[in-house]
């Protein structure tokens, strides 16, 4: 069986479809990834790609669309209102794939198509060609709604290929359904791929005091840079604890001199940087909230932008995790983070309902039988 793999240039997008194409594959079905550039994220995965769409940044689709410069933080839009935002700018990025993916697929012809919610083509090829199709989300919000805020700006598309409307989809869900997700279709367990990188040795093992990761996911140090977290670094330096700053190459130098408990980090995997960890501090972000809860530990959500908030909302009610706006990040609040006994238990049962889920591979049959829909 062939199955297509296809959503936006976006590591924390594309990522989590990765663990259910790697067990599609080892179960020995053909996948392809159709993505834009740039692809050397998605590329360390090891999977073949069919180069989709115009070659020009999504950043630059998102201040077409939107006719303002790009930035994440949004506290001056409601959570709707930032979906809707994104709804527009995925959907006008999404315009210059249509002509490649239809080829791509009419080329291949996979048995399958599994897309991400936030690339308006993909449901306009299943429905021309006659794909069955399957929603892979990313997170803890309904991904059939956001496919569905594109879709409406996807009119114009949908008539001029002749086609009535977006072809049915099959959610996939990786989070338990107390958290959210679709319902309906799939439910598999949170596998986290962060992508490739080097684990320092000493960050194999525990340490002798707590460790709290830092991090802000793949796109807000990039687009906004690190001043989510500048008051958190200056409250660390009160903290009995060692603060793991991970957010890349990201420019730390507005920060000052850091706390002689906070250490920047290279790029590492968060999922392994979490096994040693006590608590994670971030953005609110799907990939970074959901390696904290496979990892089992407590959270710290500062929000900035995209779903952040309605990711707060939902994991704070759990017990959890914290959540702050990042001015006002202080000394207590992190020192209830890595010694809340309330907060790990909370975290404890999260990690637990995500191994209840059947994982990826034991799901692939109930996957083959989706290409087995009437086209």
């Amino acid at each position: 069986m062939r199955i297509l793999f296809t959503g936006p240039a976006a590591p924390s997008h594309l990522f989590p479809m990765v663990p259910t194409a790697q067990a599609l594959r080892a179960a020995g079905h053909d996948v392809l990834f159709a993505s834009p550039k740039p692809m050397d994220q998605l590329r360390q995965a090891g999977f073949p790609i069919a180069e989709i769409g115009d070659g020009r940044p999504l950043r630059e689709a998102f201040e077409e669309a939107t006719g303002e410069e790009a930035r994440y933080s949004r506290p001056d839009l409601d959570q709707d209102q930032i979906f809707d935002m994104a709804a527009a700018a995925f959907a006008h990025a999404s315009r210059s794939t249509v002509d490649d993916l239809l080829a791509v697929a009419g080329a291949w012809e996979p048995d399958l198509l599994i897309h991400d919610s936030c690339l308006a083509s993909a449901q306009l090829v299943a429905a021309k060609l006659k794909i069955p199709a399957a929603l892979q989300n990313f997170g803890l919000t309904s991904g059939l709604d956001l496919a569905g805020r594109l879709a409406t700006h996807f009119t114009d598309v949908y008539e001029a290929h002749g086609v009535a409307g977006p072809a049915e989809t099959t959610p996939l869900d990786i989070v338990p359904a107390s958290l959210g997700g679709d319902g309906g279709g799939l439910r598999m367990r949170y596998l986290p791929y962060n992508g490739g990188g080097v684990v320092p040795g000493d960050l194999l093992r525990r340490g002798t005091r707590p460790r709290v990761a830092v991090t802000l996911g793949t796109v807000v140090a990039e687009m906004d840079g690190v001043h989510a977290i500048s008051r958190l670094i200056e409250a660390a330096a009160g903290v009995d604890a060692e603060f793991l700053l991970a957010v890349g190459e990201a420019d730390l130098s507005h920060l000052g001199p850091l706390p002689a408990n906070v250490r920047p980090l290279p790029w590492v995997p968060l999922a392994e940087l979490l096994r040693v960890c006590d608590a994670v501090v971030h953005h609110g972000g799907s990939g970074s909230t959901l390696t904290g809860l496979q990892a089992g530990v407590p959270q710290l959500l500062l929000p900035q932008g995209a779903d952040n908030f309605a990711v707060a909302d939902i994991l704070t009610a759990t017990g959890a995790a914290l959540r702050s706006a990042s001015a006002d990040v202080d000394t207590a609040l992190l020192t209830r983070l890595v010694e809340d006994p309330a907060l790990r238990d909370a975290a404890a049962r999260l990690r637990a309902d995500n191994e209840a889920l059947p994982t990826p591979a034991a799901l692939v049959p109930d996957i083959e039988a989706l290409a087995a829909a009437p086209r």
